[in-house]
């Protein structure tokens, strides 16, 4: 993104300046395109028309859109995370067949639970004593079974002991069985011992700690993106209605996928079509689908309101600068989201289970983006609150003024 930054300020301008002074900026152009594009004065035909009714039922526009956002995004209040592991793979792909003859064979010999016990020296014999009792507690639960193996390090300060659980991943068995180990089993046995450390790990285990882990630092995340959002913006536009607005255009955009997401990944829309089991969303992919997504539509949002803020700056009222604003950009806006929902889309072909979602969650963002937020909610709020879209207190005054306003004002 960097580089991409960098680029566009230096590299770019200086070429187009060069290609400009030879006349070689309007070669290639497609001769259909480009007398439709002329006709129209650039605008979009199809985002005028629609454009036009929007802003002629604001109101209308603003509660139905906001419905169907909402309605969509519902479905993420009972979103279930899981890791993505040997179940996101294709059902007939050959190394997860071998992994579930394996696993019917010797049931949880294949992600068994593994407790790392630290000592001076785990060889004495109240460690010893320790492990004995671990394993026959685990054992008595009817939650694990043998075989148990126990490894011990050359230094014999670290010993690993493996023992097998009911139920794979994050099945509801498996996690019963990892709790019984953590909260009974653990506890009651080998913490016990003087000079021991204990620590539980495995696939069920590691997964588990590591949803936990990232629900626990979504708020700081979500805080941290939606905070310098929002100072950008103010800072940008002098409102303070500009930014509020953007974050809760973005945060429905974002819900929707959430929902979508869910519907199709957890309960099951569309899995004869895109081929896979449905169990539920990667537990990395909420966090990574929300900060790259915020960031792709607060482009738009930028580039869309820069053109709206010189209008109005200029002279214009704000329903006439919304009108022209967007239509002007409506063929960009449009032009670069199909591009991205193309790219995007066809990660939903691939194998694995977290490719597929990440390609569906991209692509269903950038479309309910790139339409019914751009070309509907924003132009009929921006309608709705008029004047008020620029406003900004007293306090802030002292905000520097942004290169659209000091544009439009030696214009």
């Amino acid at each position: 993104m960097a580089v991409a930054v960098v680029g566009s300020l230096t590299f770019l301008p200086a070429m187009l300046s060069w290609l400009g002074e030879k006349g070689w900026t309007e070669k290639g152009r497609v001769p259909i395109l480009g007398r439709l594009r002329h006709r129209t004065g650039g605008q979009s035909r199809v985002w005028g028309w629609v454009l036009d009714r929007v802003l002629a039922r604001p109101l209308v526009s603003v509660g139905a859109a906001t419905a169907l956002l909402v309605a969509l995004a519902l479905p993420a209040i009972g979103m279930h995370t899981i890791s993505g592991g040997i179940e996101g793979l294709p059902k007939d792909e050959p190394v997860r067949q071998a992994y579930e003859r394996v696993q019917v064979a010797f049931p949880g010999t294949t992600d068994p639970a593994e407790i790392v016990v630290r000592a001076a020296d785990v060889t004495s014999p109240q460690v010893q004593e320790g492990i004995a009792q671990l394993r026959t507690q685990a054992i008595a639960t009817g939650r694990m079974s043998e075989p148990v193996d126990v490894r011990v390090n050359p230094d014999r300060t670290l010993a690993v002991i493996s023992i097998p659980m009911r139920g794979t991943g994050e099945s509801d068995e498996a996690l019963a069985s990892l709790a019984a180990l953590r909260e009974d089993v653990v506890p009651a046995t080998i913490e016990r011992v003087p000079g021991t450390t204990v620590d539980i790990t495995g696939q069920t285990a590691g997964s588990k700690d590591f949803n936990d882990t990232m629900k626990s630092h979504l708020p700081l995340v979500f805080g941290f993106v939606l905070g310098a959002a929002f100072l950008l913006l103010l800072v940008t536009f002098r409102s303070i209605v500009i930014p509020l607005k953007a974050i809760v255009l973005n945060l429905l955009s974002v819900g929707a996928s959430y929902g979508v997401l869910t519907l199709v990944f957890q309960h099951g829309w569309g899995e004869s079509l895109l081929d896979f089991e449905a169990t539920g969303v990667t537990s990395w992919l909420p966090l990574f689908l929300f900060v790259v997504l915020f960031g792709l539509s607060m482009d738009y949002h930028v580039f869309i309101l820069s053109r709206i803020r010189e209008a109005v700056l200029g002279g214009a009222t704000t329903e006439t600068a919304v009108r022209d604003g967007i239509k002007s950009t409506a063929g960009v806006v449009t032009s670069a989201a199909a591009v991205m929902i193309a790219v995007f889309a066809v990660f939903a072909t691939l194998g694995a289970i977290e490719f597929k979602q990440m390609g569906v969650g991209l692509a269903v963002a950038i479309l309910i983006d790139a339409t019914i937020v751009r070309a509907v909610l924003l132009p009929a709020a921006m309608k709705l609150l008029g004047d008020w879209n620029w406003y900004l207190p007293r306090a802030l005054s002292w905000l520097p003024k942004g290169s659209a306003t000091v544009s439009a004002q030696r214009a």
